[in-house]
């Protein structure tokens, strides 16, 4: 039976991602956890996230939670999930500003407080609900899910990179932003999978099957 730990950072709503990951594979053994050995021992590692990312790192710091994932990350499949692809970033503006974990090459911004759509209409900030995804590569967490499908978005702030092979995922909501980046045995997403019905099921269920090979 394989382990997948669900990193308990003490933010987020950690039960609805690990009931998800119960749905789509009843034979694996879900943890939430912000235990070293559990980590360490893990098959897949899933970081979900709601909240701002200056408690969230304050809150891993405080755990060790940083290196021992910093550590791991490399070693095994990782899904980060919105507030979770943003700690991946090298800083973010948020919170007067604040380092993130490094691991991907970007930058967090806000999303302007006056901001409209190419037509000039308000859009409302945080970006809240079902927004169609274009997928820019293939990818094994891609499997099964169509081009075009939609997911749930909700955030204001959004990830920026001028590293164009680790986006593997563009959404629109009045510019284009990262909703989802990879390198490796990492993915990320800026949308709730757990709450994207059909296809968030599917990509959940493609992560547990994942080998954390790209391709």
């Amino acid at each position: 039976m394989s382990l997948v730990t669900v990193i308990d950072y003490g933010m987020g709503n950690l039960r609805s991602v690990a009931k998800a990951l119960e749905h789509v594979d009843p034979k694996a053994n879900i943890k939430i956890t912000n235990d070293a050995a559990d980590i360490k021992a893990a098959d897949h590692i899933v970081f979900p996230g709601q909240g701002a990312i200056g408690a969230a790192m304050d809150a891993l710091k405080q755990r060790d939670l940083d290196k021992i994932l910093l550590e791991q990350m490399g070693q095994k499949p990782f899904l980060g999930i919105c507030l979770g692809l943003q700690v991946m970033m090298d800083a973010s503006d948020e919170d007067g500003g604040t380092q993130g974990l490094g691991l991907l090459p970007g930058q967090v911004k806000r999303f302007p407080d006056h901001h409209t759509d190419t037509n000039g209409s308000r859009l409302k900030v945080p970006h809240m609900g079902w927004n169609q995804l274009q997928q820019t590569q293939s990818h094994p967490l891609w499997s099964g899910i169509e081009q075009g499908s939609r997911f749930y978005f909700v955030h204001s702030y959004y990830v920026t990179t001028d590293v164009q092979k680790e986006i593997a995922g563009t959404c629109n909501y009045g510019m284009e932003f990262v909703a989802a980046a990879c390198r490796d045995n990492m993915f990320a997403v800026q949308f709730h999978p757990e709450k994207s019905a059909q296809a968030g099921l599917q990509l959940l269920q493609n992560f547990l099957n994942w080998d954390g090979q790209p391709a």
